[in-house]
């Protein structure tokens, strides 16, 4: 007899991805990096990223929140990482001090630090990665998401870090990732040295419901069922969702939660409008916000 997913809860991911023939949740947070959008203008950023870190210096994303900085973050570390004689590390605590950050910058590539001797951290640190460029030839390279909450003083720390012999020999790639604030926090007199040194920067704007439809067709594909959603329920979304990775991804998983709990087959246009209570003619923007 088969079983009924009438009252199939929200809860129960296993019973969801059996009923749509899913690899993962294509709109929650859990999607494996193979399975996010590249759009041609990371790809882009990638490359360039991939020429530059040979050369050191700094790369930045910058963007509101919920344009996507996360997901291009976790897919430029994953293709970094992929790269020979490449070892990529990123930073979890923007926000410490200059002792701190030389205590997660010796755990992230294995240094013993004294605690009080920044001398000898900062020595410790270039030495090691002296090492990995003239010996190995392996290239480090630092991701910092958040930048915007790092002191200034420690970002000038990792500019001095970064290079040496004048800026001739440069021993570390730093990419940079943040808001707005971080923009606005390299035009600080202090830090225009830093700001000379970036190579490339990616500005996430605002995406066209184009680039959203791409998103989710990519999405539900990658998953394991591109039927998932008709394409008007596509359309749909991605005009419905502001410009917005994250407001499309949390209107998407509504509606699949929605159409489990209906044990309905297909996510339809006639699902959309009864979960944001529109009329097909009605502009749902703001009721999307509010939701």
């Amino acid at each position: 007899m088969k079983q009924s997913h009438q009252h199939l809860a929200p809860t129960a991911p296993a019973q969801l991805l059996s009923l749509y023939g899913l690899k993962w949740n294509p709109f929650g947070s859990g999607v494996p990096v193979e399975g996010l959008y590249c759009s041609p203008r990371l790809e882009a950023f990638i490359r360039r990223a991939e020429v530059y870190l040979r050369e050191g210096g700094f790369a930045m994303l910058t963007g509101v929140p919920g344009q996507g900085k996360s997901w291009a973050l976790r897919i430029v570390d994953d293709r970094l990482s992929r790269l020979r004689d490449v070892v990529v590390r990123s930073i979890d605590h923007p926000q410490s001090g200059v002792s701190d950050f030389y205590r997660e910058l010796g755990d992230l590539f294995d240094v013993a630090l004294a605690p009080r001797n920044r001398w000898g951290g900062f020595k410790a640190i270039r030495d090691k990665w002296k090492t990995y460029v003239e010996s190995t030839l392996i290239r480090p390279v630092l991701v910092i998401d958040e930048a915007q909450e790092m002191t200034t003083a420690v970002l000038n720390e990792i500019r001095i870090l970064s290079s040496t012999d004048y800026d001739s020999h440069t021993l570390l790639f730093v990419i940079l990732a943040g808001d707005a604030r971080l923009k606005n926090k390299l035009k600080e007199e202090d830090l225009l040295p830093l700001k000379s040194r970036i190579r490339t920067h990616m500005e996430l704007d605002p995406a066209t419901p184009s680039e959203l439809s791409d998103v989710l067709r990519h999405l539900i594909s990658a998953a394991g069922n591109a039927q998932l959603m008709t394409p008007a329920v596509v359309t749909a979304l991605a005009e419905h969702a502001g410009g917005n990775y994250r407001t499309l991804t949390g209107m998407a998983n509504e509606l699949l939660m929605t159409a489990a709990e209906r044990d309905a087959r297909q996510i339809d246009e006639k699902l959309f409008f009864e979960v944001f209570a529109l009329s097909p003619e009605q502009p749902p923007a703001q009721k999307a916000k509010r939701r």
